[in-house]
């Protein structure tokens, strides 16, 4: 071949930076494997111990479905709650410039990096019935530590990072013309909120509301000191596996592991799907 290279008939492949599609799939495969996969394994193979009546009678007991119930009502309301305030939160620090903001900024990460346990002893000294907040919630019937409305306080105080992080970028990169544009068009400022800004951001709106979820369902440390953990009370799940666990019942704590674990499969599930209809509805 005169004039041209053996290259130039069988041109090369534009080569990327990152290892190639099998290799970058085995690494990934293997991870998730040894990370995920398998300790998921171990904990649903757990369960065949007692057989199929006897995981149902595990994970149908009443002080067990109250714990399950109270788990995932109260993780549901703080994820809405985050959902909400986080919101403002984000808008506030995306769209407003105040005194203090580098320091409220880096207040939102603080239960990021502070320990759960320090976390739900500092909220149980507040809201206690004599503590600085409890003392003046007390007299007007209005009880916080040790009842299910303390651990929507816990639940809520940890989640509220993820719906920050999630919708703050977002607002960052949202086209301020697009509202100016609604604004010349005779929108309110409701009316271009609605119609212009949150289309926008609810896909990540939710993917806050749903590791805010994740997150507060298995939450333990900053919980077991406000909750009061009475029994069909103020009992959440993990602490009724740590109970299990100390009673040499590791059958019955994986079935009830195995339980939360598909009932938060479904919520997430239902999560995503909600997620990418809203991905479209943004889109129409």
């Amino acid at each position: 071949m005169t004039g041209r290279s053996f290259f130039s008939v069988f041109p090369r492949r534009d080569r990327s930076i990152i290892p190639g599609f099998g290799l970058t799939l085995g690494i990934t495969l293997f991870y998730l494997t040894i990370i995920v996969l398998i300790p998921l394994a171990a904990l649903a193979l757990r369960p065949m111990d007692l057989g199929f009546s006897g995981f149902f009678a595990a994970v149908t007991q009443p002080r067990v479905l109250a714990a399950l119930k109270l788990s995932f009502t109260t993780a549901f309301f703080a994820a809405a709650i985050n959902a909400v305030f986080g919101l403002a939160v984000a808008w506030m620090l995306v769209r407003y410039e105040f005194p203090g903001k580098k320091v409220v900024d880096a207040i939102v990460d603080l239960p990021f990096a502070l320990p759960t346990a320090v976390a739900g002893i500092a909220l149980t000294a507040l809201y206690a019935p004599n503590g600085w907040i409890g003392q003046y919630l007390d007299p007007l019937g209005i009880k916080v530590a040790f009842t299910p409305l303390g651990i929507v306080v816990a639940l809520t105080f940890i989640g509220l990072p993820f719906v920050v992080r999630t919708v703050q970028p977002v607002l960052e990169e949202l086209d301020t013309e697009l509202e100016e544009a609604a604004a010349c068009l005779g929108a309110t400022r409701l009316e271009t909120f609605i119609r212009v800004i949150f289309p926008v951001i609810l896909p990540a709106l939710m993917t806050g509301f749903a590791m805010a979820l994740a997150r507060a369902v298995g939450e333990y440390g900053s919980v077991i000191f406000i909750a009061g953990n009475m029994p069909m009370v103020s009992e959440i799940t993990p602490l009724l596996i740590v109970i299990k666990l100390e009673q040499y019942d590791y059958a019955g704590a994986a079935s009830i592991g195995v339980a939360m674990l598909l009932i938060s499969f479904i919520m997430l599930l239902v999560i995503n799907l909600l997620q990418r209809w809203s991905r479209r509805w943004a889109g129409m």
